[in-house]
């Protein structure tokens, strides 16, 4: 008997049973979005599965929605307002928490991290009963409160996991030349971790885009956003024209994906 089929390795069953569950685990994730895509091409009057023929009818169908339309514009605002400031606050806070030491720094780190804990209709129903005597229910003040409030811990968190594997050196060597630190931090620091910086904004932007229960509970009557307003569309209809919007928007937000990948890669982003 020859030495290398004396030491043949046995037959292991975990290996073809992990990837048929790791086959089943991917089948499990996509098979919405899969539903969802044949369901916006499909001519049946009514929302189902799976579709009776093709059609464009629903896509074409859009741009005449004005419902849809003013749910667009109200939440492009709102995101775009809302990934703004919380980079604006969260980077500086980050920083903070980063690069000094103090007794409550544990329990702010908790703080400004408890949004991502608590459930969203918790939140919610709180800001309205805060929001109410000071007359920012449906207004967008309102909204974006709600929204950076929810989405700020994103930006706090990638920027921390980029300063953790920055090398202060660099900085240390620039203020013994002179620089201020303003300087240091536009010239050197900000550099150092943006890739951090901008995936913690492009999770603020879709976060803030696709959120549904503090808009609802916050200015659903005065000013839906899009996910609002596809709740609304769906409870009056059913017919295939918001599996076309969730289509387009689905693609949005994997093209926005690849661009931060293409540009700055995304593992090394949120790395």
């Amino acid at each position: 008997m020859s030495e290398a089929r004396l030491f043949k390795p046995r037959f292991n069953p975990a290996k073809p049973a992990f990837g048929i569950l790791v086959f089943l685990l991917y089948l499990f994730l996509l098979a919405p979005l899969l539903i969802v895509f044949v369901v916006s091409f499909a001519s049946n009057q009514y929302l189902s599965f799976p579709p009776e023929g093709l059609t464009l009818k629903w896509y074409e169908l859009l741009p005449a929605e004005s419902t849809f339309m003013n749910g667009m514009k109200v939440s492009l605002i709102v995101a775009i307002a809302v990934t703004f400031i919380v980079l604006v606050l969260g980077v500086p806070a980050a920083l903070a928490l980063d690069r000094f030491d103090f007794k409550a720094k544990a329990a702010v780190q908790s703080f400004f991290l408890s949004p991502l804990l608590i459930p969203s209709i918790v939140l919610a129903l709180g800001m309205v009963l805060l929001f109410g005597p000071l007359e920012l229910n449906n207004t967008y003040a309102g909204i974006i409160i709600g929204h950076v409030a929810i989405t700020i811990p994103f930006v706090i968190r990638t920027t921390l996991m980029s300063l953790a594997t920055t090398d202060t050196s660099c900085e240390a060597a620039a203020r013994i030349l002179g620089a201020d630190s303003w300087t240091v931090f536009r010239r050197i620091t900000l550099p150092i971790i943006q890739p951090g910086v901008i995936a913690g904004g492009v999770i603020a932007f879709i976060v803030s885009f696709d959120e549904a229960v503090i808009s609802l509970f916050v200015a659903e009557s005065g000013l839906p956003t899009l996910p609002v307003q596809v709740l609304r569309y769906v409870e009056n209809s059913a017919d295939a024209a918001v599996a076309a919007l969730s289509v387009i928007l689905i693609l949005i937000s994997l093209a926005v994906v690849v661009i931060v990948e293409r540009v700055m890669g995304l593992r090394k982003a949120v790395s």
